[in-house]
């Protein structure tokens, strides 16, 4: 029987948000790195993206993720146009951390320091059209534990301020997430986590702590949305067609990576039992992992939008399927 799941809570915040998130780098479009190296998703249609918001409203999704460096500050300004009026009917979350060139479409570096984190918060709230962030991010997953610890209670100044109701860490590192939690408003973590790349000691320290679990790379870069088969490949100014060495999912020329395939197969049955889409599927799996995960997917398109939304309806694996799941991967 398939059980509807809508919402979960923000860890120790109490926000109430939609147990399903979108994500937004996709949206930001094209931008690249100081070597010319793309960082975005490719070409995309502001209108569609706008409506694929407004779709995913109707459908339930009430929490949005973005970044002030996704687009150099162009998803969050779609996002804000998407979001005109409905304001108090979600929950925004967007990070801070890099720097960049708005102009160009260019990252620069990086920095640290509490005078840059209000500075880049005024920028996004001005990108987003809104008086406050929900959920301020630090974008840095490998930052200096030092530096850290002040970005923590400058953020603490920022909730005092009511610029923001609460913060978190986008890192893979369980250490750096619990050093962030020391801070009274710290809500959560972003991690990586989908079927093909869990992460139990990121969710054990959730649980621990009763922090959020946010879920980036839900559908692994793409492999998990049922597009790409071997053979497959993403086009020129795709961050897939050139990858980054930490991005594991594609090679060089664009295509899925070895050794996925064989493991997205032995597991696609299960994933996509009772009329779930392999991506329904994927999402499935994170929310049967954890009742502390909130999984974000990008989009870009009203079609995407309700695939991923309907999931929601199908809600988590069974406690039978999770265990098979982990057995075939094993």
């Amino acid at each position: 029987m398939l059980v509807p799941m809508q919402t979960r809570t923000l860890g120790r915040t109490g926000i109430e948000v939609s147990a399903l998130g979108f994500g937004c780098w996709a949206i930001g479009g094209e931008w690249w790195d100081a070597g010319g190296g793309p960082l975005g998703w490719g070409k995309v249609d502001d209108e569609e993206s706008v409506r694929a918001v407004h779709r995913a409203l109707d459908d339930g999704v009430t929490f949005f993720d973005t970044a002030d460096v996704y687009g150099t500050g162009h998803s969050e300004t779609v996002l804000g146009r998407a979001l005109a009026g409905r304001r108090d009917d979600v929950v925004i979350a967007t990070k801070w951390g890099n720097t960049f060139d708005a102009d160009r479409r260019t990252t620069i570096s990086r920095d640290l320091t509490p005078g840059y984190a209000r500075r880049a918060l005024t920028a996004s709230l001005r990108r987003l059209g809104t008086d406050r962030v929900d959920l301020y991010q630090l974008h840095i997953g490998d930052a200096d534990p030092e530096a850290a610890v002040a970005l923590r209670e400058a953020c603490e100044e920022l909730v005092r301020e009511g610029l923001i109701r609460a913060y978190a860490w986008s890192t893979d590192d369980p250490a750096r997430a619990a050093l962030f939690a020391e801070g009274l408003h710290c809500a959560a973590v972003q991690h990586q986590l989908n079927v093909l790349e869990d992460a139990p000691e990121m969710l054990a320290l959730c649980a621990e702590l009763n922090l959020a679990s946010v879920n980036r790379g839900p559908l692994a870069m793409g492999l998990l949305s049922g597009k790409y088969d071997a053979g497959a490949h993403v086009g020129a100014g795709d961050i897939r067609s050139a990858p980054p060495p930490w991005l594991k999912y594609f090679g060089p020329d664009g295509r899925m990576a070895p050794g996925w395939l064989p493991r997205i197969e032995a597991i696609r049955d299960i994933l996509t039992s009772e009329g779930r889409t392999l991506a329904q599927g994927a999402l499935a799996w994170i929310w049967a992992r954890s009742p502390h995960t909130v999984p974000i997917p990008g989009f870009r398109t009203v079609a995407q939008a309700e695939q991923n939304a309907g999931a929601l309806a199908a809600g988590p694996l069974t406690a039978e399927q999770l265990a098979e799941v982990e057995g075939l991967l094993r």
